[in-house]
């Protein structure tokens, strides 16, 4: 059977056909609009941009055809914002508000909390944070009382200190302090769509300060299941690692008093696009019960042949004393934007309350 056709690549999104699109919206709302400029100057060199660079090209190809007023150039960009049709696509809108907006700072607030319903501006207002931070985290404490979610999100998610696909925010990573209003605000939220940003933001902090987000999540009212999803979540990184406060604050109860036996992966052998099963069966060997937190490690190989381990959540379970679980978990090895698998022997390892207690292997030929 012939294999399927590659997926496109993501810069496709801005394809040609997605300028035209644009173009002709433009037009709809414009008759004199220069549509035929507009595709000159988006078009030219196009198959050799990347996703980024085709964003950015549309950002500059708008700026160069609409009024030169901000303010009227913002009106229809609002105007053309329900008339694309990617979300992806829509983040050419706030593009053009960090890069163009910087005079009427106002202005370009309220363009960003329009803009982000139709799909994020959380890399545009960080234009914004990297120059003016207290002005701009004041307007985003308020968003982060606002109805509604994907702007309380914005509050979040728009200040992460490491937020990926962007630059990093120095100030911030340095002491987070600043954003503490923010977090208090949505501890607690209903939306899981904010609360995922939430805890990426706290995951973020605890690269530099972990003692900083225990200390705040342990004053945080965990019984509340928002919150407590919240601070799982948050505290993934450290939890991984084994970080005894970490393991404490979620339930864990610190060193695992087991036997990982049993441990099998199959197939040992794979090939891109193929799945292996790995299970195992775990005994307690404590007088106790116990709450553990089930992960495990496959040691990537890179290109240079070396290996870089990636930990993934298996699942949390009570062990009662003299008790036995079996464990069972498939995953597919398939390459993403963020990842591309090289051939060559893998590691897995079985973490525990993030301790490394059993081992075995896979062999990925391409």
């Amino acid at each position: 059977m012939p294999s399927p056709p590659p997926a496109p690549a993501l810069k496709e999104i801005f394809d040609a056909a997605r300028f035209q699109m644009v173009a002709e919206a433009l037009t709809a709302l414009d008759p004199k609009f220069d549509a035929p400029w507009f595709l000159r100057l988006s078009l030219a060199g196009l198959d050799d941009l990347t996703l980024m660079q085709r964003l950015r090209r549309m950002t500059e190809s708008l700026h160069a055809t609409l009024p030169p007023d901000y303010g009227k150039a913002l009106r229809r960009l609002k105007q053309l914002a329900p008339r694309i049709d990617k979300a992806f696509v829509t983040l050419v809108l706030p593009d053009y508000v960090g890069l163009y907006g910087h005079g009427d700072f106002e202005a370009s607030m309220a363009a960003l909390k329009f803009f982000t319903r139709f799909g994020s501006s959380e890399f545009a207002v960080r234009e914004f944070l990297k120059r003016d931070l207290p002005r701009t985290l004041a307007v985003m404490e308020g968003w982060s009382r606002d109805g509604d979610e994907h702007v309380r999100r914005l509050a979040c998610e728009g200040c992460r200190p490491r937020l990926p696909w962007s630059f990093q925010l120095g100030a911030l990573i340095a002491d987070p302090a600043p954003v503490v209003p923010i977090l208090e605000n949505l501890k607690a939220d209903p939306s899981l769509y904010v609360r995922k940003s939430v805890a990426n933001h706290l995951n973020d902090i605890t690269k530099n300060h972990p003692d900083w987000v225990l200390d705040r999540l342990g004053d945080w009212p965990l019984e509340n299941p928002p919150t407590a999803w919240i601070a799982r979540q948050a505290l993934r990184t450290l939890i991984k690692k084994g970080h005894p406060r970490a393991l404490q604050l979620i339930g864990a109860t610190g060193k695992p008093e087991v036997l990982v036996h049993g441990l099998s992966l199959q197939p040992a052998t794979l090939q891109l696009g193929d799945r292996f099963t790995l299970t195992f069966e775990l005994t307690s060997q404590a007088a106790r019960t116990q709450r553990l937190v089930v992960d495990y490690a496959v040691h990537y190989v890179k290109k240079s042949g070396e290996a870089s381990p990636k930990v993934f959540k298996w699942k949390e379970l009570t062990l009662d004393p003299g008790a036995t679980v079996s464990l069972s978990r498939t995953q597919t090895i398939r390459d993403f934007t963020t990842r591309v698998h090289h051939a060559g022997r893998h590691a897995v390892e079985i973490l525990i309350n993030g301790e490394r207690l059993a081992g075995t292997a896979f062999v990925l030929e391409r």
